[in-house]
This record gives C-alpha cells, sequence and structure tokens, in this order.
C-alpha cells in the first residue's frame, strides 16, 4: 500500500505542501475529516491540539485557572470547557486573552507534528483549523485550502438538533463566525456536505485523488515558510 503523502518521484529530495481544511459549526466537517483518515492522509487536528495543551500540569492550563478562577474546573481537576466556552461567547476580551495563552502551545506541537511528517517522508499535510479563513494568517502557507460546507437552513437545523438549541441560539452561534458563503469565496477547494453521506463521501475521494496525483511538492517548499510562521502567530 502506498501512503498518501509519502516521498517519491524518480529519487527526488522532495519538499513538504500544507492543505488546510476548515468549515464552520455544525457544517460537517469531523465527518470529512474522518473519511480523510480513513485514506490514510495525514491530518494535524487544531482542536485535538487545544484540549491536549490544557491538561492539568501544563503551562496553558495553570495560567487559564489563574486568569479565570477555579470555578472554570470540574471535580477532577480539568477544565470545564462547557463552562469556559459560555464566558469567552460573551466577553471578546476573555477570548482574546484565552487566545494568547492557548495558541503559542498549540502552534508549538502542531509545527511537531509537521515535522514528524516531514522526517516520515509525507509530501502533504491537511491542517484542520477551525478558524483558518476568519484569521487569514495560515493560509498563505497552504497550497491549497478545503472548506467543508452546508447550506444556512441546514447547517442550523443540524446544530439546534446537535446542541439542543433554540432557532434564536443556534443563529447567534453561526453569526459570531464567518459566514460559510464568504468562506467559500475563499477556498480552492469545495467540500458540499449539505446533502447525504454517500455525496460528501464522493467529493472527499475526488480531493483525495487531486492531492495524490499532485506534483506540487516537487517545487513549492511552503514548509520552511510555515516554520517562519510559528514565530509569530498560527491563528
Amino acid at each position: 500500500m502506498r501512503w498518501p503523502g509519502c516521498a517519491g518521484a524518480a529519487g527526488q529530495r522532495s519538499t513538504m505542501f500544507l492543505v488546510g481544511l476548515s468549515g464552520g459549526i455544525a457544517s460537517g466537517k469531523s465527518t470529512v475529516v474522518a473519511l480523510l483518515r480513513e485514506l490514510g492522509c495525514a491530518v494535524i487536528d487544531a482542536d485535538v491540539i487545544a484540549r491536549e495543551v490544557v491538561q492539568p500540569h501544563f503551562e496553558a492550563y495553570r495560567r487559564i485557572v489563574h486568569y479565570f478562577g477555579s470555578e472554570i474546573l470540574l471535580e477532577n481537576g480539568e477544565i470545564n470547557r462547557e463552562a469556559l466556552g459560555n464566558i469567552i461567547f460573551s466577553h471578546p476580551e476573555k477570548r482574546q486573552l484565552l487566545n494568547s495563552i492557548t495558541h503559542p502551545e498549540i502552534q508549538k506541537e502542531m509545527l511537531k507534528q509537521i515535522l514528524k511528517y516531514f522526517v516520515l517522508g509525507y509530501r502533504y499535510v491537511i491542517l484542520d483549523i477551525p478558524l483558518l479563513f476568519e484569521t487569514n494568517r495560515l493560509t498563505k502557507f497552504m497550497k491549497y485550502t478545503v472548506l467543508v460546507y452546508c447550506d444556512p437552513p441546514t447547517q442550523r437545523s443540524r446544530l439546534m438538533k446537535r446542541n439542543g438549541l433554540s432557532q434564536a441560539e443556534a443563529k447567534a452561534r453561526i453569526a459570531s463566525q464567518l459566514p460559510l458563503d464568504k468562506k467559500r469565496k475563499l477556498a480552492t477547494h469545495i467540500i458540499d456536505n449539505s446533502r447525504d453521506w454517500e455525496s460528501t463521501r464522493r467529493q472527499v475521494l475526488r480531493l483525495h485523488a487531486r492531492l495524490e496525483d499532485s506534483l506540487d511538492f516537487l517545487w513549492r517548499p511552503e514548509f520552511p515558510g510555515l516554520k517562519r510562521a510559528v514565530k509569530g502567530h498560527l491563528f
């Protein structure tokens, strides 16, 4: 079996290119990521890393508890993500504070994982970053950007069902993000997840085939650029 992204053509020393993957709340990004992983793609999930770096005994954890208080903790001492999320959702300045604490740690862990795949000889890595298009700091290092899209009524309906929200609450959550219709103008590839799973699967297979056939890794050394970006801000 040939691993996606493995080094390869005619003994040439390849470089790595990066693929940015994003979506919106309840757009179905996790479904697309699961399909890509099944196909053997190297995917780095910024959300998973974000959960890891706020575990007890990490520096980010200590600083979060210092600034936000022990009331955000669960009985086992871990951070109550829902309670913290409610605080930052209604207070933008506190969201900025949280980001200033967690993002440096997330950046370091992401770079470590990218380096791992680079050493293994992968031609490309998919970076799953929820706020890829909102902040626009990483897009210039991506050869391709992929948006998982669904139409607004479907997005609202799925969010209401998934989170048990009223229509007004769902609209407010969606309105706090950059609209998907604006994001789709910024992406190089669109996965439309408005319909059934099989439709989404076919689109993911087409994207996977295109990435596998790409020879951009032979002449686009975007990986070194990311190393420089980490010295600043990834998000």
